[in-house]
């Protein structure tokens, strides 16, 4: 008779039953797990629960702490990324390496100070023949380094425009490597290394090019045969140091002998190349009023020798980082403008009687000099000269008005000046103007530039120099020179008002206490109206 269900059950559960370690009797738990005790039917999820026949539910307290703990995690990476991604705007990325020194996270300050020590403590020992050897630097052996373009391309190294590529610029794992910006002028190598090395009888002296500031113009030397270096080592060592500066190195040459490294005819050859470029004028213009000439003495300076001697080569080079120092520094000094508001001078009714008394000019502050840098070392290359238009930023000037004070009409029919102050003609004085060939210009003027005593330099209409000293009471209202002054020696001529036959070079003559009381009562800005027309003999 088979058994039943219930009798079943019992002699499983009885079949599983163990002895626990302090004598209790337990149940083999569930899919082989430990055993445990007897509890309430709440400690056992899913068995059911008071013979009531329902299932209890899950508990999810687990999972919402999981979930918490993960959103906190992700704001957290997240904020990290975006404050390491500000932190690096403006710093050098994780990831980039020069050379052997340490750049991460360096600014910019921080990193020109950094990347010129480098440059400094780059070095190499280079020993040739007879135990002959020198210790040279980077510069002693022709590399001209470019600090701020080096800094610039640690700073954009693993550059990122959007987030995506930040992730990538952030990644400490890619690497970047960055190399000193620089140039290597093998000429100056081999004449560093001929000096140092070869004794001044035995060494071969390559034709050379150099300045003579007295001529303004470069001249070729002849060189001589004898023993030179191979710098092919040193080459090699000096592009090894440009990869990866601050270190040092060692390195053997060997001379050899040969003929003129250079010969006379390339190197003059050269040196008029060079020349050209002295004489083809290089103009900087700030786009208004003012340009600037770079003087032939500083182009000069910028011109340097290149080539390699073994090979029988002279070429030119330029010192672009000279280029930028030198026109940084000067060119605000030479284009920069002070702003000047153009001053018209009006009537009692506002009428205009003088547009531009005072001539109006921009403001003008000259900026991006690297830019004009750049093409002034274009034009170097070609030798053509240029005209030059350097970035500024322009005020623009106002447009005023002035009503004048003080006024001289001078009239030339009846050879007289006579002086207004608030159009109220207070004092009238005998001239003697300009002769036929020079005549006093009719016109609106100002007396714009005064003197209490000068000498005064012209030409006759036969072509002799003229030289006038103590000219006193000198007051200038034309740009071209005429002037109301004192002329005793015109006394005549002022007396009987006859410029035909008495006349000056275009200045007003006056009696010296007539030319003083202009000077003394009329100032600069004073309008000045010329009108009438010329006599055909005396007036008085």
């Amino acid at each position: 008779m088979a058994k039943n269900t219930e009798q079943v059950y019992l002699q499983d559960m009885a079949d599983t039953t163990v002895i626990n370690p302090v004598g209790t009797n337990t149940v083999q738990g569930v899919d082989g797990l430990g055993g445990f005790p007897p509890s309430e039917p709440d400690d056992f999820p899913g068995f059911p629960e008071g013979g009531d026949g329902g299932a209890k539910k899950k508990s999810h307290k687990g999972l919402i702490v999981l979930l918490v703990a993960i959103a906190i995690l992700l704001v957290a990476i997240v904020a990290m990324f975006f404050t390491a991604r500000w932190h690096y705007n403006d710093r050098v990325a994780p990831g980039v390496r020069f050379g052997s020194v340490k750049v991460v996270g360096q600014d910019r300050a921080a990193l020109t100070s950094t990347v010129k020590k480098a440059v400094e403590s780059s070095s190499i020992v280079v020993k040739g023949d007879h135990d002959r050897q020198v210790s040279a630097t980077l510069k002693d052996l022709g590399v001209s380094v470019d600090v701020d373009q080096t800094v610039k391309d640690l700073l954009d190294a693993k550059k990122s425009s959007n987030i995506l590529q930040d992730i990538g610029r952030l990644n400490p794992f890619t690497h970047e490597d960055v190399k000193l910006a620089a140039k290597v002028n093998t000429y100056e190598m081999s004449n560093f290394l001929s000096a140092k090395l070869i004794s001044d009888g035995e060494r071969a002296v390559a034709s050379s090019i150099a300045y003579d500031a007295n001529s303004q113009s470069f001249v070729a030397t002849e060189g001589r045969e004898g023993d030179a270096p191979d710098v092919q080592p040193v080459s090699e060592a000096v592009g090894q140091a440009i990869k990866n500066p601050g270190n040092s190195a060692t390195v053997e040459i060997t001379n050899k002998q040969v003929d003129m490294p250079i010969t006379l005819e390339t190197a003059q050859k050269t040196a008029d190349e060079a020349n050209r470029r002295l004489n083809n004028k290089i103009v900087i213009s700030n786009g208004d009023a003012k340009q600037f000439e770079i003087p032939v003495d500083e182009v000069a300076k910028w011109i340097k020798p290149n080539g390699d001697p073994a090979q029988g080569q002279i070429t030119l080079d330029y010192d672009a980082t000279a280029i930028k120092t030198y026109l940084a520094a000067t060119l605000p000094q030479q284009l920069n403008q002070e702003v000047v508001n153009q001053e018209d001078i009006v009537d009692n009714n506002g009428k205009v009687i003088l547009a531009a008394a005072t001539a109006g000019v921009n403001g003008l502050t000259v900026k991006n000099t690297d830019n004009i840098a750049s093409q002034v070392l274009a034009a170097l290359k070609t030798g053509d000269g240029a005209t030059l238009q350097v970035e500024s930023d322009v005020k623009k000037f106002e447009v005023k008005q002035k009503k004048n004070e003080w006024r001289i009409v001078v009239d030339k029919s009846n050879q007289t000046a006579t002086v207004y102050q608030n159009e109220q003609a207070v004092k009238t004085f005998t001239v003697c103007t300009g002769s036929n060939k020079h005549e006093t210009p009719n016109g609106n003027f100002t007396i714009w530039l005064r003197y209490d005593v000068q000498t005064m330099r012209g030409t006759n209409d036969d072509g002799s120099q003229y030289v006038s000293p103590g000219v006193k009471w000198v007051s200038y209202f034309t740009k071209d020179g005429v002037a109301f002054h004192t002329a005793s020696w015109n006394y005549t001529g002022i007396k009987i008002g006859d410029p035909v036959n008495y006349g000056s070079h275009g200045c007003v003559n006056m009696y010296e206490e007539d030319s003083k009381w202009i000077y003394d009562h009329c100032g600069q800005g004073t309008l000045v109206q010329v009108i009438g027309s010329q006599p055909s003999g005396a007036v008085r």
